[in-house]
């Protein structure tokens, strides 16, 4: 994943994974490449169904593995698209990277420059985040580099709660935003 080095101004590295958190780091690591004049980085890490452990017990055959490989690219494209449309973030060299990993490994080992900047979703707040701010703190951990966690979105609490609508769960309104 390192020998990607084709830039001398830096470069602003950002996890995706097509999640709203994710998505709300890769605005802001736009917003921090364009201020730093640096390139950017998105990196999608995927694994096998099952995780490596259980690919290297039972691999999938070949054109199963090009078939995962091309769907992360996919989906790659389609949040950058989605994000920043046909054009590209504006002023701003992107280069997109699919790297099959576990994601904080992969992110840590792509953001390997002292002048690289990593920027990730820092996951849900409350008692949610025992299980989904694992790359962040891994990313804060493990990086050579400066690492911007990015907190999620209002938009993901309001989600929140429509969930817990749809599950018939009760709600209070006193915490949806205004």
């Amino acid at each position: 994943m390192s020998g990607y080095d084709s830039c001398a101004s830096g470069r602003v590295v950002v996890g995706v994974s097509g999640s709203l958190g994710s998505v709300t780091a890769l605005r802001r690591a736009a917003v921090e490449a364009r201020r730093r004049e640096a390139e950017l980085w998105p990196v999608l890490a995927w694994e096998p169904p099952g995780g490596e452990l259980a690919a290297r017990r039972a691999p999938a055959p070949p054109p199963l593995v090009e078939e995962w490989q091309r769907t992360a690219r996919e989906r790659l494209l389609g949040v950058l698209d989605e994000v920043f449309g046909e054009a590209g973030p504006s002023g701003v060299p992107l280069h997109g990277l699919v790297v099959r990993a576990t994601p904080g490994p992969a992110l840590v080992e792509t953001a390997d420059r002292d002048d690289d900047v990593l920027v990730v979703g820092a996951g849900r707040r409350g008692w949610h985040r025992a299980f989904s701010g694992r790359v962040a703190r891994y990313c804060l951990a493990h990086a050579r580099c400066p690492v911007l966690a990015i907190p999620p979105s209002p938009l993901e609490d309001a989600l929140a709660a429509h969930r817990r609508n749809v599950w018939h769960l009760p709600l209070d309104v006193r915490k949806l935003p205004c």
